[in-house]
C-alpha cells in the first residue's frame, strides 16, 4: 500500500477532522445535478464508470475496492444506485489521477469524481478516533482495508469487492451475516452506537428493508441505549424515519421501532406496542404523510390529545415541511369525517371534500381497516364525479364588482354560496349565477348556509 510520497501510511499518522464535512443534502444535490446534466443514468453505465476508476487507481499502483452498500446490494441481487470506492491512495494522489475530482470531505479523505455524468465517491482507507460530537470522529488516521472495515457500522456494510477480479474481501463476517439475513454491529455494539446513535435507526431501516433480523447483542444494546437517540438532531431522525415509512416494508419498521423502544425518542411521545394495522394495509407507493397518518391512528396513544394535535407534535419532532404537515393534518381530518358524518353531508360539502388531494389518502387508510365502509365511500364519490367534483366556478369576484358590489368579506361568502349551488346542480349558467348572487346580496343573507 502506498501514499502520495511512496511511503506506507500507518496508524501513527493522525489527520485532524475539522468538522467541515458537507451535509448529506449537499451530496444528494450533487447527485441530482449529475443525473440532470449527464447521460442517461443506467445501472450498467454507472458500474462501468466506477470500475474504470478502480482500474485507474490499480494501474497507478494503489489498492482500490468497491465498498459498503454497493457490495451488499450486488450480493443480494440488486443493482446499486451509487458506488463508493475505498482506496489506499491519499486524496492528493486521487486528485492527480483524476482532474475532475474535488474535495467534499478533505479532513476525512473523501473525494468526489465526476465522470460521464456520474458522481463517484472515493475515500482513503481510514480508522476513526473518538466521536465526541456523536456524529463525526475528532480525528482519523489513514490505514488499510481491514482497519477501514472495522470502523463501519454493520457487518453487511463492511464488505469490499475487487471489481477487476470479482473477489469479495470480508474482514468482519459480513458475507456470513448477509447469507443468514442478520443485522449485526461490527465489534462492540455499544461502541458503534456511542459513536453515532443514529445507527440505531439505521439498523431498523436495514432490517425492515431487507426483511432481516437484528442480532440479539445489537438489539439489546439498542434497547439499553434508546434514550441516547434524543441527542441526535431532529433533522437526521426525521430523514431516517421518512426513508423507513416510504418503503413498502414500513409496517415492519414501525413494529421494530416500537419493540426496541425507539419510538418514544423518534416521535417525542409515549411508548406504544399497538400493531401497525393501518400502516401495513397501505399500498406500496403510499406517500410519507399518509404513512405517518396511518401510524398515528394505529398507535392511538392514550390521553386527551386529539389526532391533529398529535400530528402537530410529530411535525415538530420530525421537522416536517409545511407541505407534509398540511397533508398529514388534512388527511387525519378527512379520515375523521369519513368515519363520522360523511353520509349526512350535503352534495356540495361531499364534493368539496372529495375534490381535495388528501381525500384519496384518507380513503386508503380507511380501506386498511374497513373495506366495506371504504367501498361505500368510493361508490358515492364515483356518483358525485359524474356531475363534476370541482368544476370551474361560473362567476368570480370581478363579476360581483360588475354587479356594482363593493369588494369586502361578503365576496367570499357570496362566491361560496354560488359555488355550492353550482355543485348541488342548481346552477348551469353564468347568468343564473349572477342573478342568484344579486338576489342573495339584496336579501342580506350571504352568510354560511
Amino acid at each position: 500500500m502506498s501514499s502520495v510520497d511512496g511511503t506506507a501510511p500507518s496508524l501513527e499518522e493522525p489527520r485532524p477532522a475539522l468538522g467541515s464535512t458537507p451535509s448529506k443534502h449537499y451530496f444528494d444535490g450533487l447527485a441530482r445535478l449529475s443525473k440532470m446534466n449527464g447521460p442517461q443514468n443506467t445501472h450498467d453505465d454507472l458500474r462501468t464508470t466506477a470500475v474504470d476508476i478502480v482500474r485507474a487507481l490499480t494501474e497507478a499502483g494503489h489498492v482500490a475496492y468497491f465498498a459498503g452498500g454497493c457490495v451488499r446490494d450486488r450480493l443480494m441481487g440488486h443493482s446499486p444506485d451509487d458506488y463508493d470506492i475505498a482506496t489506499d491512495a491519499r486524496p492528493e494522489a486521487v486528485g492527480e489521477l483524476f482532474h475532475s475530482a474535488h474535495y467534499v470531505g478533505e479532513s476525512f479523505g473523501v473525494m468526489l469524481i465526476r465522470r460521464r455524468g456520474h458522481m463517484i465517491h472515493v475515500a482513503t482507507f481510514r480508522a476513526d478516533g473518538v466521536y465526541s460530537d456523536g456524529r463525526h470522529p475528532d480525528s482519523v488516521v489513514y490505514t488499510d482495508a481491514e482497519h477501514d472495515a472495522a470502523r463501519r457500522d454493520f457487518t453487511i456494510n463492511g464488505l469490499f469487492e475487487n471489481p477487476l477480479t470479482g473477489d469479495i474481501i470480508d474482514h468482519v463476517g459480513g458475507k456470513t451475516d448477509l447469507d443468514a439475513r442478520v443485522i449485526r454491529a461490527i465489534g462492540s455494539p455499544q461502541a458503534r452506537l456511542r459513536e453515532d446513535a443514529l445507527r440505531m435507526l439505521r439498523a431498523v431501516r436495514f432490517a425492515a428493508r431487507f426483511k432481516f433480523t437484528i442480532d440479539k447483542a445489537t438489539a439489546d444494546a439498542i434497547r439499553s441505549m434508546a434514550g441516547d437517540l434524543r441527542g441526535v438532531s431532529r433533522e437526521r431522525i426525521g430523514d431516517e424515519l421518512k426513508r423507513m415509512l416510504s418503503n413498502p416494508n414500513r409496517a415492519r419498521a414501525a413494529t421494530e421501532l416500537q419493540s426496541l423502544g425507539l419510538d418514544q425518542a423518534v416521535l417525542d411521545g409515549a411508548r406504544c406496542t399497538a400493531a401497525p394495522t393501518r400502516l401495513g394495509g397501505l399500498p406500496a407507493d403510499a406517500p410519507y404523510p399518509t404513512a405517518l397518518a396511518a401510524w398515528l391512528l394505529d398507535r392511538g396513544e392514550p390521553g386527551d390529545e386529539l389526532p391533529v394535535d398529535r400530528a402537530l407534535r410529530w411535525s415538530r419532532a420530525l421537522l416536517l415541511s409545511n407541505t407534509d404537515q398540511h397533508a398529514l393534518c388534512r388527511t387525519l381530518q378527512i379520515h375523521a369525517t369519513l368515519c363520522g358524518d360523511w353520509s349526512s353531508l350535503g352534495i356540495a360539502a361531499q364534493k368539496r371534500l372529495a375534490a381535495q388531494p388528501e381525500f384519496e389518502q384518507a380513503l386508503t387508510i380507511l380501506q386498511a381497516t374497513d373495506r366495506e365502509a371504504s367501498a361505500v365511500v368510493r361508490d358515492r364519490r364515483g356518483k358525485l364525479a359524474m356531475t363534476g367534483l370541482a368544476p370551474t366556478p361560473l362567476i368570480t369576484g370581478d363579476d360581483l364588482i360588475g354587479l356594482g358590489l363593493e369588494p369586502g368579506p361578503i365576496f367570499r361568502d357570496l362566491l361560496d354560496a354560488i359555488y355550492d349551488a353550482q355543485l348541488e346542480g342548481g346552477l348551469e349558467s353564468r347568468d343564473a349565477a349572477l342573478a342568484l348572487a344579486k338576489a342573495i346580496n339584496d336579501s342580506g343573507h350571504a352568510g354560511p348556509g
